[in-house]
């Protein structure tokens, strides 16, 4: 039996030696994907693979660190490892999530044996496959996607296997910095190797490999308690993906079911579209990831972050769906998913919880994975902008704009970084006027963007999200604002760009982005006429829409409240309207 005392110091220890992992794998890195934007995870997994501890990184990620261990265990048991062994995949129908996505597992050494492991996931630049940058939205099946890894020893007992690395290198654009993210995924192993063998010499082996299993029934027992709390019954809600990029007109139904059974809790994704042609199936380990996020996020936030939270978790995942497909089905934008799923589980939960849940977040990662030859540096380049929109408005504040909400938790890649290294110049970044959705609490703002290409040609795989169903508003709350996109050529020809797409742009050619903001939350005609006058002095909310949706009437000049002419039309519109006996507001009347 292990003091509290002690417990509480081992679990600070893990935490801290996750968190290192992952600053030392950012500050590694070579490519601006995990460097500049930290589109990477980092993991300590116990004795037997279970998720210990984890840095701040993606919850995306989070869910294949265990089910990639399994995988690798499966063709790699313990009992045949040895110190110094280093094994790495990123095959989605053995653990990983898309071909990007390295995962690479080091086991820990001592004079026993196994202690642990540390296990890094990066999402590396290029992995090869039918465009730059490996996201294209149209292809059909994963060998179209990249070089697709199963579980492989990359070092044994601290040798390198040259083949290998030579096979990688071989088969992806950019295969410098596609080796130095592997690199520096090991470094952040063996940093996690060094401080976890120290730990385990100052408290001894034994005590550290009880603290892990006390740990994880804490997980486990604290999350039951708010699960416990929710009141039992089924809730269920669904949303809609535009399209799987090669089926514009097509919309892909995501449909949850949650039950809540005393501390158990069963996720039914039933009524889901079938497996979609393009690439955005997603394979268990991101519906596991999507699942353990919203519990997190409904409970405690002092509980500890290991695999015990989701011993009561039960998933239904339909075969040949959307979010269980086949093999070969492709699946390298599966995030998108991803996103939807929770925008349905927190759609769902907030019938159980009311007022614990914000409206809906911009619910896409606008993704843009640009590449080709760039001939004044003489030299092939891929580069990849992973930019956002709006947070849903919160039951007690507004949503937050511009930032990267749920599952995704990647940073802004600075202009100046991308201007310096890469034949592109930014003409405009900034918040979308009007975006956010309308209510007492508003949304968050999307992004406008835009970008030209100096010279060259490139090819640009656009990921989009949110053209046709905007996110859902509550109580009242209006839907934000729907994303657009389209391509001005340097002959004056504008092209308007589709949610998804892989095309071509040259040297003048220009790029804009529009993306969403997030949904509203309570009624607009309750939002304080001084809160929209500030939005509208601050450019985020127009003139116009603040008298429409907000009902509030700006004196003459525009930098006061007619507080006459606003009671008067906030009266009117509420008449107009009826009372409010909705939740959602999907934006479909």
């Amino acid at each position: 039996m292990i003091d509290p005392v002690a417990l509480q110091v081992v679990k600070g220890r893990l935490d801290v030696i996750a968190e290192e992992m992952q600053l030392a794998l950012m500050r590694s890195a070579y490519s601006p994907s995990v460097k500049e934007a930290g589109d990477c995870s980092s993991g300590l997994l116990d004795p037997t693979g279970q998720l210990i501890a984890q840095g701040t990184s993606n919850p995306v990620h989070l869910g294949s660190l265990e089910p990639a261990a399994q995988g690798i265990m499966r063709d790699f048991p313990m009992e045949q490892m040895q110190d110094g062994d280093v094994y790495i995949l990123n095959d989605p129908y053995c653990g990983g999530q898309h071909l990007p996505d390295i995962i690479m597992l080091v086991p820990f050494f001592d004079a026993q044996g196994i202690v642990g492991f540390g296990c890094t996931l990066a999402h590396h630049q290029d992995m090869g496959g039918s465009a730059p940058g490996s996201n294209p939205t149209d292809t059909t099946e994963i060998y179209q996607e990249g070089l697709r890894i199963p579980p492989t020893c990359l070092y044994r007992a601290g040798e390198l296997n040259e083949a290998v690395r030579n096979f990688i290198q071989s088969n992806v654009r950019i295969p410098q910095l596609v080796w130095g993210d592997v690199r520096a995924q090991l470094a952040a192993c063996l940093v996690a190797k060094r401080r976890m063998l120290d730990t385990c010499a100052e408290f001894g082996r034994a005590q550290i490999v009880e603290a892990m299993r006390v740990l994880l029934d804490m997980g486990e027992a604290m999350t039951r308690r708010e699960i416990e709390a929710i009141p039992d019954g089924t809730y269920s809600f669904y949303d809609f993906l535009d399209n799987d990029g090669v089926e514009f007109d097509k919309r892909v139904r995501i449909q949850v079911a949650v039950t809540v059974r005393g501390s158990d809790l069963h996720v039914d994704f039933s009524g889901s579209s079938p497996q979609t042609r393009g690439p955005f199936n997603s394979v268990p380990p991101v519906a596991l990831s999507a699942v353990r996020y919203v519990v997190r996020v409904i409970t405690d936030p002092s509980i500890p972050k290991n695999s015990g939270c989701s011993r009561m978790i039960s998933m239904t995942l339909p075969p040949r769906s959307v979010v269980n497909p086949d093999p070969p089905a492709a699946v390298n934008c599966r995030a998108v998913t991803l996103r939807r799923m929770v925008d349905a589980l927190l759609g769902a939960m907030v019938q159980a919880l009311p007022g614990k849940i914000p409206a809906a977040n911009n619910g896409h990662p606008l993704s843009q994975r640009v590449g080709g030859y760039d001939p004044a540096a003489r030299r092939m380049f891929v580069y990849s902008v992973i930019s956002t929109g709006g947070m849903g408005a919160r039951p007690t504040k507004d949503g937050v704009d511009a930032i990267q909400t749920d599952a995704s938790n990647s940073l802004n890649v600075p202009i100046e970084y991308v201007e310096t290294l890469f034949p592109v110049r930014c003409l405009h970044y900034g918040l979308a006027n009007d975006s956010g959705g309308a209510g007492r609490h508003r949304g968050g703002l999307g992004l406008t963007l835009a970008y030209e290409l100096l010279h060259g040609e490139v090819t640009v795989s656009h990921r989009g999200e949110r053209y046709y169903t905007p996110p859902w508003g509550l109580f009242g709350g209006r839907p934000g604002a729907k994303s657009s996109g389209y391509v001005l050529r340097r002959d004056g020809t504008r092209e308007t760009i589709h949610s998804k797409g892989v095309f071509q742009i040259t040297g003048g050619d220009r790029y804009y982005v529009e993306t969403t903001g997030g949904g509203g939350y309570g009624d607009p005609l309750e939002r304080p006429p001084a809160h929209v006058l500030a939005d509208v002095l601050d450019r985020k909310v127009t003139a116009a829409r603040a008298r429409e949706v907000y009902g509030v009437a700006l004196a003459a000049d525009g930098w006061a409240v007619d507080a006459q002419a606003t009671a008067k039309l906030r009266a009117e519109l509420a008449a107009r309207r009826g009372a409010i006996t909705w939740v959602h507001d999907r934006g479909d009347g």
